[in-house]
């Protein structure tokens, strides 16, 4: 659902966001995710724990010397003194494995090198922020610490911490050269706002503001993961596309001797710098060999409410689906800009869709048991292994004696066989015969469908003369109502305060309502 209650529960920023379209969901970065779980405790039947197997690498690239060719050997940067480098990124990822590299590398070739890792408080996902000095013999180095506006390289392996003050004041105008990840990480925004942006435009505009025209952007979590199947990987290769470029004051035999001798997966290791080489001299070569990204459809306004009757009907049967169809053509008839792509029609499918296809029982069941969630794990796991479910199912879980909200329970693999049989019976939704449908919990959730549709009626007829961008924040709002249980209610509870001063709004209430402040975490 993407309600952000397993980021509030774990505080853990290997919950990441992902874009979907029906919204931007979550999902655990298997690479740096450190297994303690605790987002299991997010109130949510979304998780699954796989014991046993193993975590399936990607499908190793084999590139052939006809396809990438022997690649040219940059120059090295002259040492003026010393070399002073600025690496970035975030604990827990190798930043302090790329300062040991480049250290080692130098110390390989007789150089003088001198390190400084800020870490502060926290190795796992803390910022994390370390100085290289690499001087043509130990005596050129005098200080550990690069003085402001001294370095020659900032190598940065997270965007966000490339952007603090400790970061930006040791570069340059003119002076330095970036080679920077731009891929969006979460940060502690995320975990309080499931909606929160990420600045990933005025971020970068931050480095090239402090640096000048020296800035390398590149996606090195995506590339790198694409080739090597480990976001691991990622920092090697942006070390690999700094050093073709020349910016790196070491040689490539003295850094590829530096991951020998560090013994931690050491092909692995030396196949990443080397993707970042070849990335560095022939980016279209090797963006190539990645597997097709998948893009989200840019539906029209006919092909959205189709696209979502279509759903319905696999979410319950052609009754459910009509009903949808025939709401969305009196929606239509009253939206004087109904093509458009932000249109009142559009607002309205996208969110009627979200409140019909609320996931109860059988809709839990239908998407386990769909072909799909099958192929998923075998596409991430391998080996021999057993699933366990997460669940709260209303009708079976405690309460909680300290929280007061319902505890979740563990299920084995025999679940897969429950849900199969429980995904049938979707046809009993709403019928006397559904017993899941008498508590609560189901019955706010159908009423939330009435509720709904009697706002259309009420406003759409006006919709010629109302103020169109407050209206569509109104049709928009349940397109926020996510969650399960309490999360849920507390979500609905939040969303009814602005739907009251929206509604004041078009009634003729011209003071503008509260600004919308998301407190749901």
């Amino acid at each position: 659902e993407g309600c952000g209650d397993c980021s509030v529960q774990s505080n853990c920023i290997s919950v990441e966001p992902l874009k979907t379209e029906f919204g931007e969901k979550r999902r655990i970065n298997q690479s740096s995710c450190n297994k303690d779980f605790s987002c299991q405790k997010g109130f949510c039947p979304s998780f699954v724990t796989v014991e046993g197997g193993a975590l399936k690498r990607g499908k190793r690239q084999t590139v052939g010397a006809d396809a990438l060719p022997e690649l040219p050997v940059p120059a090295q940067p002259a040492i003026d003194g010393t070399y002073d480098v600025v690496v970035t990124g975030v604990g827990g990822t190798g930043v302090l494995t790329i300062t040991a590299l480049i250290a080692m590398a130098a110390h390989i070739e007789g150089k003088g090198c001198a390190t400084m890792n800020q870490t502060g408080l926290a190795q796992k996902f803390g910022a994390v922020v370390s100085h290289v000095r690499v001087g043509r013999r130990q005596d050129d180095i005098l200080a550990v610490r690069i003085p402001a506006g001294e370095a020659d390289l900032l190598l940065g392996c997270d965007l966000v911490v490339s952007t603090t003050y400790e970061a930006m004041g040791k570069v340059a105008h003119g002076r330095t050269q970036a080679v920077v990840n731009d891929a969006q990480a979460p940060t502690a925004s995320f975990i309080l706002d499931p909606d929160a942006p990420f600045p990933t435009s005025a971020m970068k505009q931050r480095v090239r503001s402090e640096v000048g025209e020296g800035c390398h952007f590149l996606d090195s979590t995506r590339i790198a993961t694409a080739l090597l199947g480990d976001s691991i990987a990622s920092n090697l290769f942006l070390l690999g596309y700094a050093w073709q470029r020349g910016l790196v004051p070491v040689s490539s035999a003295a850094l590829e001797r530096a991951i020998e001798l560090n013994a931690v997966a050491v092909d692995f290791n030396k196949r990443a710098f080397l993707y970042g080489r070849r990335y560095a001299h022939n980016p279209r070569r090797v963006l190539a060999l990645l597997p097709r990204a998948k893009r989200l459809p840019a539906l029209s306004t006919d092909a959205l409410i189709e696209d979502r009757a279509r759903r319905l009907l696999e979410y319950q049967d052609e009754a459910y689906a009509r009903r949808f169809r025939e709401r969305m053509a009196r929606v239509r008839a009253c939206d004087p800009q109904a093509q458009a792509e932000d249109s009142l029609t559009a607002t309205a499918a996208r969110a009627l869709y979200k409140l019909m296809a609320y996931k109860d029982e059988y809709e839990v069941a239908r998407l386990y048991s769909h072909p799909a969630f099958v192929q998923a794990l075998k596409e991430q796991f391998e080996g021999n292994y057993s699933l366990r479910f997460n669940l709260a199912p209303p009708l079976l879980s405690r309460r909680d004696a300290h929280t007061g909200v319902p505890a979740k329970r563990e299920f084995g693999p025999w679940m897969l066989g429950a849900f199969r049989l429980l995904a049938p019976l979707k046809r009993l939704r709403g019928t006397v015969w559904d017993v899941f449908g008498y508590t609560a919990e189901r019955r706010r959730e159908r009423q939330d469908i009435a509720d709904y549709e009697a706002v259309l009626e009420r406003h759409l007829p006006a919709a010629q003369d109302a103020e169109y961008a407050v209206l569509r924040e109104l049709l928009a709002l349940p397109l926020q109502l996510r969650g399960f249980g309490h999360v849920k209610d507390r979500n609905r509870a939040r969303l009814a305060l602005r739907r009251a001063a929206l509604e004041a709004r078009l009634a003729g209430d011209r003071a503008d309502p509260a600004p919308f402040v998301d407190a749901a975490a």
